[in-house]
């Protein structure tokens, strides 16, 4: 299972992953996979005169990253765009690079610089047990935040298990999966030893 590091005076957990994810299109598999096949187990409920699906977009943030180069390709410039959904990053890259204007008051081509790129979401996700909290992905970790019970995090930690990229980071680093959650405050899997 994957070690979620419980952070000191809130009840919320982090994972910082070895390896990001590799571009947009990884993200968002991710993400979507979360909110339509919800393998973590949420449930749908109701509040006053409103029905709420079990997991749900709260927040949306995608952060572009550009240089502008003169002709000998040195560096001249720079900049970032931030948009709020993937349709919006997604235009705004060709936007940006395509902007006559933009190219003018650099005096430089405009280059995207994608592993530079940042992507965020936070989901709100109703536990089966009727607790809210909040799962936040993130280019390089992954957050479960404002739960009280530790199985939500132990279950998000067994969720990690089965993302493909992060299956890959598992084996890369040489850790094998446990079988229980006795590794999750281990000193070895931190320092990346296998238990």
């Amino acid at each position: 299972m994957r070690q979620f590091t419980p952070k000191p005076g809130s009840r919320s957990a982090v994972h910082i992953l070895q390896k990001p994810f590799a571009d947009i299109s990884a993200f968002n598999t991710v993400v979507q996979m979360l909110i339509l096949q919800n393998p973590l187990g949420c449930t749908s409920y109701r509040t006053v005169r409103k029905h709420h699906p079990p997991v749900v977009k709260v927040r949306e943030r995608y952060t572009a990253k550009f240089v502008y180069e003169n002709a000998k390709k040195k560096q001249i410039g720079s900049s970032s765009e931030v948009y709020d959904s993937i349709e919006g990053y997604q235009d705004g890259i060709h936007a940006v690079i395509s902007n006559m204007a933009n190219v003018s008051a650099h005096r430089g081509k405009a280059k995207h610089l994608p592993g530079a790129d940042h992507f965020s979401v936070i989901l709100k996700c109703h536990d089966p047990e009727g607790e809210l909290y909040f799962l936040s992905l993130a280019r390089d970790r992954i957050t479960v935040a404002s739960y009280t019970d530790d199985a939500i995090r132990r279950r998000v930690g067994k969720w990690t298990d089965g993302i493909p990229a992060l299956v890959e980071e598992l084996s890369r680093i040489g850790l094998r999966q446990p079988k229980d959650d006795r590794y999750l405050h281990s000193p070895r899997l931190i320092s990346g030893q296998s238990p």
